[in-house]
């Protein structure tokens, strides 16, 4: 039984020491690409092409500069002293 009990501990400690810690390391991994997924299922890309016309798609253009946009709305009011 002391063997057995000796061996038992053994596999424990080996199994927390291993295996444990590259679980956590997935899970961090993981966590990481579901925000980046979540922030860019949440944003729109404001981009203008080559005739200077505006375009906001849900994808960003390959080789153009542009902006990312949040689908939701920021909290409160923004007033904007000028008339257009």
């Amino acid at each position: 039984m002391l063997v057995l009990a000796v061996g038992l501990a053994v596999a424990a400690w080996w199994w927390f020491t291993r295996e444990m810690p590259r679980r956590e390391r997935e899970r961090a991994v993981a966590a990481a690409a579901a925000a980046r997924r979540a922030e860019a299922a949440n944003s729109l890309y404001r981009w203008r092409d080559a005739a200077g016309n505006l375009h906001i798609t849900q994808d960003p253009p390959a080789g153009r500069p542009y902006e990312r946009v949040s689908r939701q709305p920021r909290e409160g009011l923004e007033v904007r002293g000028g008339r257009d």
